[in-house]
């Protein structure tokens, strides 16, 4: 039996259960995969869309792990690495602002946005670099790259998609009205297709202007989401490879809105948005 002290925190809805286990006692005490399973059932654990744990790093500053709700882990989560970096900054654990994570998919480098009185109010987060091509998503197509590519669902309907990876798979799917989507239905179908041997996260955008989308989102392994940040990153890599927007947008979602940038030059995306401290508690396992 082991007490864990935990901070329950969300990113535009997109909750998170954090724990510090640099010492390795918690993994210790009971697999992460179970762990995410336990804590994150909404009637008889904290609830929440995910584990983050703080591990130690030998060539970053620090390293991020999440497990998603049903167990699986997951390379990189846009609005958890802001409730990361804020973790990190409000337990101080790094009194910088901009630190070097490692993460499953690669460094990432968020940095503490401060009010004047030196309370967090939102996280930019340097993403890296989109990678498209189908092998390394990975997506199975006879193209090196799947831009508005078709996707036969096996019941008579094609799907046309924009697959990409950033920290993880993910298939934009651009629909004239996000209110005739059937996110649970068709989320959950293109998740598990074939197509994606290591599943994917599924983004539905509405393109309001150049600089404006609206998006929902079925995550991979947590089902529908009131936000994903990597998802609004690949949302606005697709939209403006397809000529629909510029390469900086506002995305629209369920739980609030993401700014996002493609730095053309670079080839970095940058994500900024709000991170939230929800309740920090105490739980028995």
């Amino acid at each position: 039996m082991k007490y864990l002290d935990f901070s329950k925190m969300e990113g535009l809805g997109n909750d998170f259960i954090v724990m510090d286990d640099r010492d390795g006692s918690i993994e210790a005490s009971m697999p992460y995969p179970q762990l995410a399973k336990t804590l994150c059932d909404r009637h008889f654990g904290i609830g929440g869309d995910g584990i983050i744990l703080v591990r130690d790093a030998v060539h970053h500053d620090i390293r991020f792990v999440i497990y998603n709700s049903d167990g699986s882990e997951a390379g990189m989560c846009g609005n958890g690495m802001r409730c990361f970096a804020k973790y990190l900054y409000d337990k101080k654990i790094f009194p910088q602002k901009k630190i070097r994570v490692e993460t499953a998919a690669g460094t990432v480098i968020p940095e503490v946005m401060m009010d004047g009185t030196n309370q967090v109010t939102s996280v930019r987060v340097d993403m890296g670099v989109p990678v498209t091509a189908c092998s390394k998503i990975p997506f199975i197509s006879d193209a090196d790259t799947a831009i508005a590519e078709p996707i036969d669902m096996g019941d008579g309907r094609m799907v046309v998609a924009t697959v990409l990876w950033v920290g993880n798979p993910h298939a934009v799917v651009f629909v004239k009205n996000l209110s005739d989507v059937d996110v649970k239905t068709q989320g959950r179908a293109l998740e598990t297709h074939p197509r994606f041997p290591e599943k994917t996260n599924v983004e539905f955008i509405e393109v309001v202007d150049d600089q404006t989308v609206k998006m929902k989102v079925w995550e991979r392994g947590a089902g529908i989401t009131l936000a994903c940040g990597t998802g609004a990153c690949a949302a606005l890599v697709a939209a403006h490879l397809t000529g629909r927007t510029k390469n900086q947008a506002i995305v629209h979602l369920d739980g609030g809105d993401l700014s996002i940038f493609w730095d053309k030059t670079t080839g970095h995306l940058f994500k900024t948005g709000p991170a939230r401290l929800v309740f920090d508690g105490c739980i028995r396992i």
